[in-house]
């Protein structure tokens, strides 16, 4: 189409001669290239390959110079008689320094963002002639798409494995060079850390368990911890609480101060203190609340897009939520399917946001109806792929729910029920009811479950 118009794609020929060029002449600035673009940005088959070339020897410590150079697209099977020689030699003499490369970067990141914009479009506008979908389907896509640009991710499916090791291995390479324990944000009770190793990009996290035993609590410890030490914004999408209710509770936990004197108002002076220290470090952070009872996955994502250095989702609770289509939608399927369904698309959109989403689960009362009433998987309310789809499920336990005269009331358990990154079993927490909170366990237990 482009050609029957006499248009071509954006692009800058000279740039990216100008960074292969700087390649060449400069090996020691390769690093900085890579850091900026990579071979798809490139618009011109020639410097695309030579470009890929230099990243495949640089990833590999090999030499980079013309000669090497070639000979290793030799090798690769792009090299063209009589012609890449000379188009090296031409690259190399119209790049007479490596110094500017960082602006030639930035020209040929830019040119091939335009370009993937354009495919977008035309993508959406097919769609919308061909009538493959209604409005808020395609929108959706659209908005996916043009966010997947936005933070600079690939969209067309395939990358080259060689791409894959590399960027593994800087993962492995910052975890090591990191101060922390932990690869994940932390959720503020260490012995959970050390279990499933924080909280990490693009992980599904449920914690479930019945009602009464803290689900919400623990979630919002975490969401605090996180937006108060990360720098990294957090969404809070509660389904069950108004943004009033969630904050009060925020400042119970945060202030030290006994949540029914919150709710009733008959607070001391010292407590007033607390409260606007409370408040004070609680307005500081990055934090968003959502208090929309017919909350979507898809509401939620495109919320989530707009967020500038979005670092935690939070939704309270699973089986509130209604699917993007509707409860008409699922008429004449079972529930099951629908919470199915969406437990699936909350598992894209951790991955698609890149970043930790915790949401909270009921579970069914057939732990109501045995003696040891501790959680099991088998147990998540209309589980369907939720067992499937989570990356980590946690169950919250307190024989003190059941049992007023047990030894210790305020013992609470925190199961490990699955763990993609390692082993299950059993951490104890101490429950603070006065706070609806969770803290550290101080005192000795069995760590095997």
């Amino acid at each position: 189409m482009e050609e029957l118009l006499g248009r071509q794609p954006p692009h800058s020929a000279q740039a990216e001669q100008a960074i292969i060029g700087s390649m060449l002449i400069d090996p020691r600035c390769i690093p900085d290239v890579m850091e900026k673009v990579s071979g798809e940005d490139f618009f011109l088959t020639a410097n695309r390959n030579i470009f890929e070339t230099i990243f495949h020897m640089f990833s590999y410590s090999q030499t980079v110079d013309p000669i090497t150079v070639i000979n290793e697209m030799r090798v690769r099977g792009t090299y063209r008689e009589n012609e890449t020689e000379r188009y090296v030699r031409e690259v190399m003499q119209a790049t007479p320094t490596a110094a500017n490369v960082l602006e030639y970067c930035a020209i040929v990141r830019d040119k091939s963002l335009l370009r993937s914009l354009g495919d977008v479009a035309e993508e959406v506008t097919g769609m919308v002639y061909e009538g493959a979908g209604d409005a808020d389907a395609l929108l959706e896509m659209a908005e996916r798409k043009i966010y997947a640009l936005r933070q600079g991710r690939n969209i067309t499916g395939l990358l080259p494995i060689s791409q894959v090791v590399n960027s593994a291995y800087e993962q492995i390479q910052a975890a090591a060079e990191s101060q922390n324990a932990i690869p994940g944000l932390s959720t503020g009770l260490p012995d959970i850390d050390k279990r499933i190793l924080g909280l990490n990009d693009g992980e599904l996290i449920f914690i479930a368990a019945r009602p009464g035993m803290g689900k919400t609590s623990i979630a919002l410890n975490i969401a605090l911890n996180v937006g108060k030490h990360s720098g990294k914004a957090v969404a809070i999408f509660s389904l069950e609480m108004t943004r009033e209710q969630i904050v009060t509770r925020m400042l119970a936990y945060e202030g030290l101060v006994n949540g029914k004197k919150l709710i009733t108002g008959n607070l001391t002076e010292e407590d007033w203190r607390r409260i606007g220290t409370a408040a004070s470090t609680i307005s500081q952070t990055d934090m968003y609340v959502d208090d929309n009872p017919v909350l979507t996955v898809t509401d939620m994502n495109a919320a989530c897009r707009r967020i500038e250095n979005l670092g935690l989702v939070v939704i309270d609770y699973l089986q509130l939520m209604t699917s993007a289509g509707g409860k008409s939608r699922y008429s004449s399927e079972s529930r099951t399917q629908v919470v199915s369904d969406i437990s699936r698309m909350l598992k894209i959109m951790a991955k698609e946001l890149n970043v930790p989403v915790v949401c909270l689960s009921q579970l069914s009362r057939a732990s109501e109806t045995r003696q040891d009433k501790r959680p099991q998987l088998s147990d998540l309310r209309e589980s369907g792929s939720i067992e499937q789809d989570a990356d980590v499920v946690i169950g919250l336990y307190r024989d003190g729910y059941y049992n007023q005269e047990c030894e210790n009331p305020n013992l609470a358990e925190a199961i490990i029920l699955k763990n993609r990154k390692g082993e299950v079993g059993m951490v104890n927490l101490t429950w603070l009811p006065e706070y609806t909170a969770f803290a550290q366990y101080e005192g000795r237990y069995d760590d095997d479950y």
